[in-house]
C-alpha cells in the first residue's frame, strides 16, 4: 500500500504524509502488524447540515446551547441550529485568506480558516478568536525563515467582537478585528490551526512544524527545497514557535508585541533561549486538540510523517518527540530522502513523552483529533476518546476511531495507553467521506465533519451527528 502512495496524488492529497521509499536496513517497515478491528460500540450518523465546503471544526459559544459554530476552511463560520440544522453565516473571513488550492482551483490545500474559539466570558465581553492562513502582510511576530527567503503564508490569530452575544441575530462586527500574533509559515502544509480555551481561561494555540517533509531544510518539495526548519528541525527547537502548542492570555499585554499576555506560570517562562509562550513542544502537525470537559485533560491528534499517526495527552512542558521520534519510534530524517522510523536511536534525550495511542499507515494517512465523549445519549462511549483519520487510501475513505479504554487520564494524574477500535456504523458500511474534523455541542454530543472531495472547494461538506444505533 505504501508503495502505491508514491504518485502525483501524494503531492495533491495529504502533505501531512509524504512519499515513502528507502532501502535502509534500520527501517521498520511495518510498525504495527496488528489490524484495527471494529468496535462493539454501534452508532449511526444523522445529517445535521449539508452544503458546506470543508468543515473542519465544530464548537459552542458559552451561554448559547442551541447552536454549533462550524469552521469552514474556505472562510465561513457557520452558526447551525442543532435542532433544525438551519445554518447562517456568523462570520466570513474568506477575503483575508490566501488563495486556496496548492495547484489551483479544486485542488488540495491545508491552509485556510482553520480554527475558532469563544472566550469563556463571551456572554459578557462578546469576544471570539480565529486562526487563519493569510498572505504576508509585513513583519511577523515569529519567523524561522533565513534572510531573503519568502514565506508561503502567515498564520494569524485574530480577536473579534459580537455586539450583542445574548441575541441570536447578532453576528460578528467585521470592523472589530484585532490581531494578536502573526507567524511566518515556510511551506503550505503543517499549519496546526486549532484554538482552545482551557479550564484555566487561557487560550491554547496549536502550530505545526512549518511544513515540507521531515522537519528538515533541503528536502525536495513543492516550489523547491524546504527552508525555515534550521539545523535540527523546528519541533525540537525551543527558540521558535513552530511545532508547538502555545498558551497565552488574549486579554493581557506582556507579550513582545503588546497584543496579548504571557501567563507567568507557563512552563518555560524565564528560561534563556526559550519562547515563553510555549506550553508543549516536539509536535509535527497537531491539527486538532480538545480539552476533556470532565477532567480538563488536553488531547491532541498529531499527524505523522510516513509511517505513524498518534494521539497525545498534552501536559505542561511535555516534549512529544518530533523529529527525533515519529510516534513511539525513533525517526531518521534520511538526508534529502524520505524519512523513516527506525530501530536506531539518533540520540534521543530522556523524558520524551510517548503517545497514548498510535497506528500506522496501513490504517490511515492523517489522524484527526476529536473529543472525549461526555454526552448522555450513547452510554457505551462515555469517557472514551473519539477521533479518526482523514482517509485510508486518499479516496474519501475516512475512518472513525475510538480508544478501547475509557478515562485514560486517571484522577491521580497517571495517563494510560490504549488500543484503538473502529466505530461500528449501522445503516452504512463505511463513512464514505474524507474526514475533516469533529464537533461537540453544549450537551457533549459529538459530530463528524467531512466532505465528498477532501479539498476546500465545492458544496459537499456535511455535519453529521453521532447518534445511538437505535435512535
Amino acid at each position: 500500500m505504501l508503495a502505491s502512495i508514491r504518485r502525483a496524488s501524494c503531492a495533491l492529497a495529504m502533505a501531512w504524509v509524504c512519499c515513502w521509499t528507502t532501502d535502509a536496513l534500520a527501517q521498520i517497515a511495518n510498525p504495527f502488524p496488528r489490524v484495527i478491528r471494529k468496535s462493539a460500540i454501534r452508532v449511526k450518523l444523522e445529517t445535521l447540515a449539508s452544503g458546506l465546503t470543508a468543515p473542519v471544526e465544530g464548537v459552542v459559544a458559552p451561554g448559547d446551547s442551541a447552536r454549533l459554530f462550524v469552521v469552514d476552511q474556505a472562510g465561513k463560520l457557520w452558526a447551525i441550529d442543532t435542532a433544525t440544522g438551519t445554518k447562517t453565516v456568523f462570520l466570513d473571513v474568506s477575503s483575508r485568506l490566501v488563495s486556496l488550492g496548492v495547484f489551483g482551483a479544486n485542488t488540495f490545500d491545508e491552509r485556510g480558516f482553520l480554527g475558532t474559539a469563544f472566550h469563556p466570558d463571551y456572554q459578557t465581553n462578546g469576544l471570539l478568536y480565529t486562526f487563519t492562513s493569510e498572505p504576508p502582510a509585513g513583519p511577523a511576530d515569529f519567523s524561522t525563515l533565513p534572510m531573503g527567503a519568502t514565506t508561503d503564508t502567515q498564520s494569524v490569530v485574530t480577536e473579534w467582537h459580537v455586539p450583542d452575544p445574548g441575541n441570536p441575530a447578532s453576528v460578528v462586527d467585521t470592523t472589530s478585528a484585532r490581531e494578536l500574533l502573526r507567524i511566518d509559515k515556510p511551506q503550505f502544509n503543517h499549519n496546526g490551526g486549532d484554538l482552545e480555551f482551557g479550564p484555566d481561561g487561557k487560550l491554547y494555540v496549536s502550530l505545526g512544524d512549518g511544513g515540507g517533509a521531515d522537519d528538515q531544510d533541503g528536502e525536495p518539495f513543492i516550489g523547491g527545497p524546504t527552508v525555515g526548519h534550521g539545523a535540527n528541525g523546528n519541533g525540537q527547537n525551543p527558540g521558535v514557535v513552530l511545532g508547538k502548542i502555545l498558551r497565552i492570555d488574549p486579554l493581557g499585554t506582556s507579550s513582545a508585541n503588546g497584543s496579548y499576555g504571557i501567563p507567568a506560570d507557563n512552563p518555560f517562562v524565564g528560561q534563556p533561549g526559550v519562547v515563553p509562550e510555549i506550553f508543549a513542544l516536539g509536535l509535527r502537525n497537531p491539527f486538532r486538540m480538545s480539552f476533556d470537559s470532565a477532567t480538563g485533560a488536553l488531547y491532541a491528534g498529531d499527524a505523522g510523517q510516513n509511517a505513524v499517526e498518534e494521539v497525545d495527552v498534552i501536559v505542561a512542558g511535555g516534549n512529544y518527540g518530533w523529529r527525533l521520534e515519529e510516534g513511539s519510534f525513533f525517526f531518521d530524517p534520511n538526508g534529502t530522502g524520505p524519512g523513516f522510523v527506525t530501530s536506531v536511536d539518533p540520540g534521543v534525550p530522556a523524558g520524551l513523552r510517548d503517545p497514548v495511542a498510535e497506528y500506522d499507515h496501513d490504517e490511515g494517512i492523517a489522524v484527526l483529533g476529536g473529543f472525549v465523549y461526555r454526552g448522555s445519549e450513547i452510554r457505551a462511549l462515555r469517557g472514551r476518546y473519539v477521533f479518526g483519520d482523514f482517509a485510508k487510501t486518499f479516496n474519501n475513505d475516512g475512518r472513525l476511531f475510538v480508544l478501547k479504554k475509557k478515562d485514560i487520564v486517571r484522577p491521580n494524574g497517571k495517563i494510560a495507553k490504549s488500543a484503538i477500535a473502529e466505530l461500528r456504523l449501522v445503516d452504512q458500511a463505511a463513512l464514505g467521506l474524507s474526514l475533516l474534523g469533529f464537533g461537540r455541542d453544549a450537551a457533549g454530543e459529538l459530530y463528524v465533519l467531512g466532505s465528498g472531495t477532501g479539498v476546500p472547494f465545492g458544496t459537499t461538506g456535511v455535519v453529521l451527528r453521532i447518534a445511538p444505533a437505535n435512535s
